[in-house]
């Protein structure tokens, strides 16, 4: 018996612990932020993240790709590319590395917009692709404000109060009554120039007039029209603003929106990038529409995806960069990066890390 048990812890033991192949040369450790370090360095602890595993690893892989984006945007435009460049008078300054940001309507609500508003004023992005409520929310924010709430309250109760709820914020519904007021005389005068001038108006050409009449600092689209960053929006009446144009059509009917040149607009931004660098929070319509265009000119070069979509449902939200490329939609030779989290916890230190930072060295060797 005592024989017989040998053999088993033997055979247990070979099963067990069997001999490793060595790691492949490079292979980083897994270690995390010390703490007894004393004063806590914030940029080290968001450093540490590279190695501590998981989506903190995402993360850190997202900072170095960003990186990648802003090094490449630093560089000259080859003069070929300049030469060929402007097709179209709204096209602005051509840059090494056009950058897309698209973001759902709800980072508009939260308290995301900031950053957004700061990435847009300051020109580090080139691009804009948003839902309808990414756009009507920030130009209500300028009328009156969100406030916090919780995600449990009765959605019966707050309808009797006239309070909208989204997620943990909440929108009283006046702020909506407001936007109408000011929105409606616009719509007005968009009609009368589209019929006195000829003026054909597209999603984007609207949302820079909105940008412009809003003539609020606190607005991403007040410094994106200011900046001439485009501002792409397919699904433009999907939202209040949807709502106001539907009122208006029977107010005073009449105003056309060209959705066929924001799409030839949209395109021509990717296929004429030097090179294309895409960061897309959320899902759904913003991340196909930017994934599409970049599809004309066989993928983006560098990628970072944040949200909370999984892939098992085949859902585009979901998809992983992976399934980008095999679209075309990134390049096969591109590293792209999707970090699984609440784009509200992530952005914001993606762009500390990032093109905060960016900024700051060029502040300080003088280039700015």
């Amino acid at each position: 018996m005592a024989q017989s048990d040998g053999g088993l812890a033997s055979a247990a033991s070979q099963a067990v612990l069997f001999s490793s192949t060595p790691m492949p040369e490079g292979s980083l450790t897994v270690r995390g932020y010390d703490f007894n370090n004393g004063d806590v360095d914030y940029r080290a602890l968001l450093a540490s993240y590279r190695t501590s595993g998981f989506q903190a690893t995402n993360f850190g892989l997202a900072v170095e790709e960003i990186e990648k984006m802003l090094k490449a945007r630093d560089q000259p435009v080859p003069p070929e590319a300049q030469n060929s460049y402007f097709k179209e008078p709204e096209d602005g300054q051509l840059t090494n590395c056009t950058i897309f940001l698209g973001y759902t309507s709800n980072l508009i609500s939260s308290g995301l917009r900031e950053t957004i508003r700061y990435l847009v004023q300051n020109r580090m992005v080139d691009v804009l692709v948003t839902s309808a409520g990414g756009v009507e929310e920030d130009f209500i924010k300028c009328l009156g404000p969100t406030y916090l709430g919780d995600f449990a309250l009765s959605g019966r109760e707050l309808r009797k109060k006239g309070i909208n709820r989204i997620g943990n914020l909440l929108m009283p519904n006046d702020n909506y009554c407001m936007f109408e007021q000011w929105i409606m005389p616009i719509f007005d005068q968009l009609l009368e120039e589209q019929k006195t001038m000829g003026t054909v108006w597209t999603p984007s050409r609207i949302i820079a007039r909105l940008g412009k009449e809003i003539n609020n600092e606190d607005s991403v689209y007040y410094w994106a029209y200011k900046n001439n960053i485009p501002v792409l929006c397919p699904a433009l009446t999907d939202g209040s603003l949807g709502d106001m144009l539907y009122i208006h059509s029977y107010k005073n009917p009449g105003l056309v929106v060209d959705l066929v040149q924001d799409i030839k607009r949209m395109n021509r931004q990717a296929m004429l990038a030097v090179n294309s660098g895409i960061i897309i929070l959320g899902g759904g319509m913003v991340k196909h529409h930017i994934c599409n265009a970049n599809m004309m000119r066989n993928g983006a070069d560098y990628s970072v995806f944040v949200n909370t979509g999984q892939e098992f449902d085949g859902s585009d939200a979901g998809a992983r960069p992976d399934e980008a490329i095999s679209w075309g939609k990134i390049k096969s030779t591109a590293t792209p990066v999707k970090v699984y989290a609440d784009a509200t916890l992530v952005f914001p230190l993606l762009v500390a890390e990032t093109f905060a930072r960016h900024t700051a060295a060029k502040h300080c060797n003088g280039s700015l």
